[in-house]
């Protein structure tokens, strides 16, 4: 491992010099260089390559688990403690949650639905259970909204919209678009934090009128809607503390590409058995219908 921090860093100091430092002789330097490379070194050296690109591909979010998965599904037969290694070698690391800041307006005057959803979030089909929920995006232009729906079966985001204001514009308008992606039976249960947004009239009204069941959180209490909070914990790491948005308009466009082009279809997840949203909606599907 010396031998090799002292090939890395020959070109910005003497040998002698970073020899001396790590206290090994300069004939043991040398005859390391004129060895062989062992097939592990060479083994190693290639799938390094992979990794690095597969991290680059993650958008540089992916820690050893998921690239473990990332790596076997390529074809590379490797164990998830040698890629942690290599990783740890590389300086590779996925991203790491902040803490996360509630949004809930929940002192109004409209009617609160009782918790039907009860925290089960292990859903054994698609439409049965959605949760719902809204943060907040800075940008240069001034606070960027952003309303999402989630289906608990596979944790894909199924509606969203975003806005400058925290309304129940927002919530009608990524409720829709789940509607009219999903077009779930009578009975599904739509599970949301007590926020008038979600409380209010009209909101109550589109899910009376496709006979969806809504469920609230109760008050005070995070966990109730912990899948949906673990969804934008997710954007806020992997997105958003790394960019400096400038227009509203740039951070719709990158949420956008975020949630369809990458959290959706290709992120893995780990409750998922490491397979992304879309996917595992795909799998299943194709094993019920060969049942």
């Amino acid at each position: 491992m010396r031998y090799r921090f002292i090939e890395v860093e020959k070109a910005a100091y003497p040998i002698a010099l970073i020899c001396r430092v790590l206290q090994v002789s300069r004939s043991g330097y040398y005859a390391w260089r004129t060895r062989p490379e062992s097939a592990r070194s060479c083994a190693d050296r290639k799938l390094l390559v992979a990794i690095r690109a597969a991290h680059k591909a993650s958008r540089h979010t992916y820690g050893s688990p998921r690239m473990h998965r990332e790596l076997r599904a390529h074809g590379h037969a490797v164990g998830r403690h040698r890629v942690a290694r290599l990783m740890r070698q590389d300086g590779l690391q996925g991203r790491r949650r902040r803490r996360y800041r509630n949004t809930t307006q929940s002192h109004h005057a409209h009617p609160v639905a009782a918790n039907q959803l009860e925290r089960r979030f292990n859903v054994e089909a698609p439409n049965r259970a959605w949760v719902s929920d809204i943060s907040y995006v800075w940008t240069l232009e001034g606070w960027l909204y952003l309303g999402v729906i989630l289906d608990l079966y596979s944790r894909r985001v199924i509606g969203w919209a975003m806005g400058p204001r925290i309304d129940q514009a927002l919530t009608l308008r990524a409720l829709r678009m789940a509607l009219e992606g999903r077009e779930p039976q009578a009975g599904l249960v739509h599970h949301s934090d007590r926020g008038s947004q979600y409380a209010a009239t009209a909101y109550r009204r589109l899910l009376d009128a496709h006979q969806l069941a809504a469920s609230m959180s109760r008050k005070g209490d995070c966990w109730d809607n912990a899948v949906a909070e673990s969804f934008f914990a997710t954007l806020k790491v992997e997105l958003v503390h790394e960019t400096l948005f400038v227009t509203r308009e740039q951070a719709q466009r990158e949420i956008f590409e975020y949630i369809e082009g990458f959290y959706n279809r290709v992120r893995r997840h780990s409750y998922l058995g490491y397979l992304s949203p879309v996917d595992y909606e795909r799998n299943n599907a194709m094993l019920s219908s060969t049942v």
